[in-house]
């Protein structure tokens, strides 16, 4: 029988779409001999990527308790946002999360659980099951653990650990009827209820259900209905075309400093930024739509994004982090001049129809001198605001670098990491996604200009672009600089421009 002293909780979940067909998975591991205990995994319905990983964390610790409410917990999970925020170093600010936050932390006395970041290679059997989970919910169904092939395809994968056979893995279930028999095969006294298991496992083995790891080139994987890749999440639209509630979920691009300096501290980021980089690597989003010559043509007269980034304030040409947590500068003498060159050269233009901005003073500033020649009034939306940097607003990327190594190399690692006391990169795409699809909706065959930062505006090319995550680090976006991406009424979209600046020179 396995000590129940300690217990090891693995939790995942997973949104397509974000917020989109959402799951969650979770797994109670044996510390000692890395074998599952119990499983849980659940269609929960559309929801976001951050609400289905905080719905595995609670299913986790809820089986858990079933086993061994005295034992202690280690929670491991490659969410760094929720394994943060539990921990108590990052705050919780999204109203989502915090009642699933506080319902986590009621399950375990405080003392009695750790949290712990692991990389996604290593969360692969829960992040199975909550693939299996989104794909009985794809079925209209939910996930049944008789059926789960989860600990079959992650077990040789976890450390100190060898490929459970059959009857090991079918011992695992729900938290009531998992428990004793989790026991009794672990102790080697079920062997006939095993043997009889094994045929129903070797079967799942080889039904095609079975999820894959999300790694380019790994060994083994299986496509899950058909669609290579694992569960798709904020941080996992890397290939996918704009849709209708998509969302990016790589680490997008710093907004301060400039585009090429962003890129060497990626590549300063050692060994988190790579395993980010190969995390995201093999990811798809599912139910996108057809692109290039395999669509069919929508001829409908596209929403067209004009994005303007604000002109110059003073921090913008010392490269300092300059979010919408900070002083909130205005237009520099500099910026105002480019505000000025840009508004001739849209007025010369006389594509505009509408003016919305980011409620920070820069852009209000810039879209008021646009509005002024165009003749228009400025509308603004708060969800185009720049992220929110916390304690490395004002400072040089090299003053974060010295002053905050360990934050930055989570920030550099994961999008769902954020500055000290900011915000995340997972949260700003969530954001901006939302106002995309509203703004989009509601300003269909009408151009549109988005006076906004560098943040929101590299965030809309890239999931336009379908570019995988470290493109955002190999983007200029200049002050005062033009792009444009039209949005057809079939979900494709098309980049028209890129940090044009000839009205400047």
């Amino acid at each position: 029988m396995p000590d129940l002293r300690e217990l090891i909780v693995e939790a995942d979940g997973g949104s397509r779409g974000n917020p989109g067909p959402a799951g969650y998975g979770a797994v109670v591991l044996d510390p000692v001999s890395g074998e599952p205990l119990v499983e849980a995994a659940e269609y929960i319905g559309v929801a976001t990527n951050n609400v289905a990983e905080y719905k595995g964390l609670v299913a986790g610790l809820k089986a858990a308790r079933e086993l061994a409410p005295e034992a202690t917990v280690r929670v491991r999970m490659d969410s760094k946002l929720v394994v943060e925020q539990m921990s108590g170093r990052w705050r919780i600010k999204h109203p989502d999360m915090k009642p699933l936050a506080a319902e986590a932390a009621r399950i375990f006395p405080p003392s009695q659980v750790t949290y712990e970041w692991i990389p996604r290679e290593r969360n692969k059997h829960a992040d199975r099951l909550a693939n299996e989970a989104m794909d009985a919910g794809k079925r209209g169904g939910q996930w049944q653990p008789s059926t789960s092939t989860a600990a079959l395809d992650a077990g040789g994968a976890r450390p100190g650990s060898g490929t459970p056979d059959a009857g090991a893995a079918r011992v695992v279930g729900d938290a009531a009827a998992g428990a004793a028999k989790a026991r009794a095969a672990l102790a080697g006294t079920a062997k006939a209820a095993g043997a009889g298991a094994a045929g129903t496992a070797g079967t799942a083995a080889t039904s095609g259900t079975a999820a894959t790891s999300g790694t380019a080139g790994a060994a083994g994987t299986a496509a899950t209905s058909g669609v290579a890749g694992a569960s798709v999440r904020a941080e996992t639209a890397a290939g996918a075309p704009v849709a209708s509630g998509t969302a990016p979920s790589a680490p997008l691009a710093p907004s301060a400093p400039s585009a090429s300096s962003a890129s060497s501290a990626a590549s300063a980021g050692g060994p988190h930024a790579a395993a980010a980089a190969s995390r995201d690597a093999g990811r798809t989003a599912t139910a996108a739509p057809p692109v290039g010559w395999a669509a069919t043509a929508d001829l409908g007269a596209p929403a067209t994004f004009v994005l303007l980034r604000h002109g110059e304030t003073a921090l913008t040409p010392e490269k300092r982090f300059s979010g919408s947590g900070g002083s909130d500068p205005d237009l520099s003498p500099v910026g105002r001049r480019q505000a000025d060159a840009v508004a001739a050269a849209l007025a010369a233009r006389g594509t505009v129809q509408e003016i919305v901005s980011s409620p920070l003073a820069r852009c209000r500033q810039t879209a008021a001198t646009v509005a002024a020649r165009l003749g228009l009034d400025v509308h603004v939306d708060d969800e185009l605001r720049e992220t929110d940097f916390g304690a490395w607003e004002g400072l040089t990327f090299a003053e974060v670098r010295e002053r905050y190594p360990d934050d930055m190399d989570a920030w550099l690692a994961s999008p769902d990491a954020a500055p000290t006391g900011g915000e995340s990169f997972a949260e700003v795409a969530l954001r901006v996604a939302a106002a995309r699809d509203r703004l989009t909706a509601r300003h269909a065959g009408r151009t549109v200009l988005l006076v906004t930062h560098v943040t929101p505006i590299k965030t809309l090319v890239r999931l336009a672009l379908g570019a995988p995550p470290e493109s955002l680090f190999r983007m200029e976006l200049s002050a005062a600089s033009v792009s444009a991406v039209a949005y057809y009424r079939d979900g494709n979209a098309s980049v028209r421009l890129l940090n044009d600046t000839s009205h400047l020179r």
